[in-house]
């Protein structure tokens, strides 16, 4: 049985567009929205205990250990297969909280899928998948492991094909809370239905994002952002922000706007680069 799995990939999502589209009786909403997979992410490595201890060895900042997804992913999968190991789990943490690319969601998908193989407990796809989604909405994606067109409050889940492009992503030095985005009285929530063939294969462009006004309007620095980005293209935030993107066809491309960025000097924005990824990076470790 395999001890350890060093530097797995917990990767990025962009949400292309993200239409709110209604409210349940019980208070969450009813979401559309196309999901994309990138090659950037935080890194995971775990090793496998014999005493059944959950331990994370990193340090993060405002995340208290038992409050940490991670952390808490491998509770749960402990708990409902009665495995008798435990594990250490270390994280270099690349992604931003409250950037709307689902960082804490993909470390702790990462972390079922890694220790259902490390543990052999031997849940399927969809059963980890019906876990996820007991920590998170966007979890059973990362799960789910292929681009995908989502709707429900986000766990219905259809393949979806997307273009190789490259990314340009901009933090722009704020957190966007989720909650404080959802709330607020001047949310778009009837926004109309459409339907997965709808969606064009070049993806720009389509839809919008309907948490986007909220956010650019409580958080200034999102509307900087997405107005310096959109001299390239069409620039968006990504989630419930604070994070904004805008796609290219070739590297090359992406690189120049990253240097311009990075020329500009403004405040606390970060940026980088990356390209669009078909499949999560542990998908094979589910099978088919």
């Amino acid at each position: 049985m395999a001890r350890t799995l060093n530097d797995c990939l917990a990767p990025a999502k962009l949400n292309l567009f993200l239409h709110v589209t209604g409210r349940r009786a019980d208070g969450y909403h009813l979401l559309q929205t196309a999901f994309q997979l990138l090659d950037h992410g935080d890194r995971l490595h775990f090793m496998m205990r014999e005493d059944a201890e959950i331990k994370r060895t990193t340090e993060i900042a405002g995340v208290p250990e038992a409050s940490d997804l991670m952390v808490r992913a491998a509770r749960l999968l402990q708990t409902e297969t009665g495995t008798r190991f435990g594990v250490d789990i270390a994280i270099d943490k690349r992604l931003p909280m409250g950037g709307g690319l689902g960082g804490g969601s993909s470390d702790a998908a990462t972390t079922l899928i890694a220790l259902n193989h490390l543990w052999n407990t031997g849940l399927t796809r969809k059963q980890l998948m019906h876990l996820g989604l007991q920590l998170g909405a966007d979890v059973p994606f990362f799960i789910f492991g292929k681009n995908a067109f989502a709707e429900g409050v986000g766990e219905t889940l259809t393949p979806l094909n997307t273009p190789p492009y490259w990314y340009v992503v901009i933090e722009p030095g704020v957190s966007a809370p989720t909650a404080a985005i959802f709330s607020d009285p001047e949310l778009t929530r009837d926004t109309k239905v459409v339907r997965i063939t709808d969606f064009p294969e070049a993806s720009t462009g389509f839809g919008k994002n309907d948490l986007q006004v909220v956010a650019t309007r409580l958080f200034p620095p999102i509307a900087e952002a997405i107005k310096w980005l959109r001299q390239y293209g069409d620039a968006r935030m990504t989630g419930s922000g604070a994070c904004v993107f805008c796609a290219f066809s070739h590297e090359h491309e992406a690189e120049e706007v990253l240097q311009a960025v990075r020329k500009t000097g403004l405040r606390n924005w970060k940026a980088w680069k990356a390209k669009a990824i078909e499949r999560h990076p542990l998908s094979h470790l589910l099978g088919s």
